[in-house]
């Protein structure tokens, strides 16, 4: 699997398209155990010219005190993550798709391997709790 160098890395953050070559990263990128992790990365790394603008608007501009400046930037970063973690599926699957690959097969594949590595925790479940006739 060939890794983006960290030029093409940056330009994958806010654009979403890399070359085809790196189709491979691309799907690990979106179905790797800490893809959730990456999502959030990614959100920061889109946010943060916005988050320092916003911080020169109201430390130097405004001139206001630096702790209403932080409290603001902390507000927009934690609106901004909230945002992040509801759209992360979408966000990746469309990802995923602007790459090269299937709509909606980064989930599908997500859920393929969660389902393989659990699968005797649920037949165990099921033989407990799962008795017929309840």
């Amino acid at each position: 699997m060939r890794r983006p160098n960290p030029l093409l890395w940056l330009a994958y953050q806010f654009t979403g398209r890399l070359p085809a070559r790196y189709r491979d990263w691309v799907l690990h990128d979106g179905i790797c155990r800490t893809w959730l992790l990456r999502v959030f990365l990614r959100g920061f790394v889109q946010m943060l010219p916005v988050l320092a603008v916003l911080f020169v608007f109201f430390a130097v501009v405004l001139g206001g005190p630096l702790l209403l400046a932080f409290g603001s930037i902390l507000l927009a970063l934690l609106v901004g993550f909230r945002f992040v973690l509801a759209y992360s599926v979408e966000s990746v699957d469309h990802r995923l798709a602007k790459n090269g690959h299937p709509p909606g097969y980064g989930t599908t594949m997500r859920k393929a391997r969660y389902k393989a590595e659990h699968t005797d925790e649920d037949e165990d479940y099921d033989r407990v709790w799962r008795t017929p006739g309840r």
